[in-house]
């Protein structure tokens, strides 16, 4: 990575992190939200990439998992041979346009010749099984350099079958033999808050179901065996925003619809995900 004058970051797109502890630095990016959420071009892209990337840090904080996409430029920090981790509730593998968009930004890192494989652990919903799994990057999964990890506990037992799926039963074994795989080798750790159960975050998207000790044991695990380059965390709950009516339109409905509590309720319950998770990302 580069070596910024501060090793973490909180990046502002969207004011979901109104109150950030621990001196955390803050990039005031707020002008760029409304125009990078869920979907955006690729000369915006650049354009945001080549006015922030100065300020940014190994490790970085976002808002909404709409702006997941952003991963696929911070992994152009490091040039370093390195493999993606992602705790995700979704896989993001979408191979259908637009080519930025947080629904399908897997495939931007796999794009980058220094990331070599991606693991994508906790997915809960339903992209990962048939017939949905049709726009995902199956060209990758069959080459293997693309795994993704289901939940498979409520699908029926041929389902179980498929590779990558994981039981709360088993999944830490699982993991355990994958960051054994890793070991002597450079990561990259990204944390959508959607890979928790619905009682630890309030995000934008549908929820997993991992707690904060699966995530927590997952990064000693990861570091035990390999070593993290940086890594970001995403996915609080914003009030969206957006800039063009066809962006708007697309999130509209691509996301569930759910009855949010009251915005103090939201923070409260989200500030206990970031002092959780983010001390076991950075340290």
């Amino acid at each position: 990575m580069n070596s910024p004058a501060h090793s973490a970051v909180h990046l502002d797109l969207d004011a979901a992190w109104r109150e950030i502890p621990h001196g955390l630095p803050t990039i005031d990016a707020t002008k760029w939200g409304p125009r990078l959420r869920f979907s955006t071009s690729p000369r915006m892209i650049e354009q945001f990439y080549g006015e922030i990337r100065p300020q940014l840090a190994k490790f970085i904080l976002c808002g909404s998992g709409d702006f997941h996409h952003l991963t696929g430029l911070w992994l152009r920090l490091t040039h370093q041979p390195v493999t993606l981790v992602s705790f995700d509730n979704h896989p993001d593998w979408d191979v259908r346009p637009p080519r930025w968009c947080c629904g399908g930004w897997i495939n931007r890192a796999l794009e980058l010749p220094h990331v070599r494989h991606v693991a994508i652990w906790g997915c809960g919903n339903f992209e990962c099984w048939w017939p949905h799994q049709l726009f995902g990057n199956r060209k990758a999964e069959r080459a293997g350099t693309l795994v993704v990890h289901p939940w498979a506990d409520d699908r029926p037992p041929r389902a179980r079958k498929r590779r990558g799926a994981i039981l709360r039963e088993n999944w830490r074994e699982q993991f355990e033999k994958f960051a054994a795989s890793l070991t002597g080798s450079n990561i990259y750790v990204t944390i959508d808050l959607d890979c928790l159960a619905p009682d630890f975050a309030w995000t934008n998207w549908e929820n997993g179901k991992f707690d904060f000790e699966d995530v927590r044991w997952g990064l000693a695990i990861l570091r035990h065996h390999a070593h993290v380059l940086g890594g970001d965390m995403c996915g609080a709950y914003s009030v969206p925003s957006f800039a063009r009516r066809k962006q708007r339109f697309a999130s509209e409905m691509d996301h569930p619809k759910f009855n949010f509590p009251s915005a103090d309720t939201i923070r409260a319950i989200n500030r206990r995900a970031f002092e959780a998770l983010w001390p076991a990302l950075t340290q």
